[in-house]
């Protein structure tokens, strides 16, 4: 029963996010802010990005910002607590 509400957990985290923005401000606000950028459903709520990126990334968030973009999407800007940069998550993610 436990493996199974994991397993919802988890599709429901990897549902949320669709992809990280890798832009010259993105890259920017990872260097200086803390921050990446994340294009997400329109669905999701800032609770929801917060426990997808902490889940996914092993990381703990300080804050999430959302815009809305075309098409029924969001922009989501997660900041990270000092203890985790995001210069190393976006270095996993290929793009620094």
């Amino acid at each position: 029963m436990a493996e199974e509400k994991n397993t919802e957990i988890e599709k429901r985290a990897k549902s949320v996010l669709i992809a990280p923005l890798a832009t010259e401000k993105c890259v920017r606000l990872i260097e200086s802010d803390n921050v990446l950028t994340f294009v997400v459903h329109g669905f999701a709520k800032k609770a929801e990005i917060k426990a997808s990126v902490e889940k996914m990334f092993d990381v703990k968030v300080a804050n999430v910002n959302t815009q809305n973009i075309a098409k029924g999407k969001k922009k989501a800007y997660v900041k990270l607590t000092s203890d985790y940069l995001a210069a190393d998550i976006s270095a996993d993610l290929g793009f620094i």
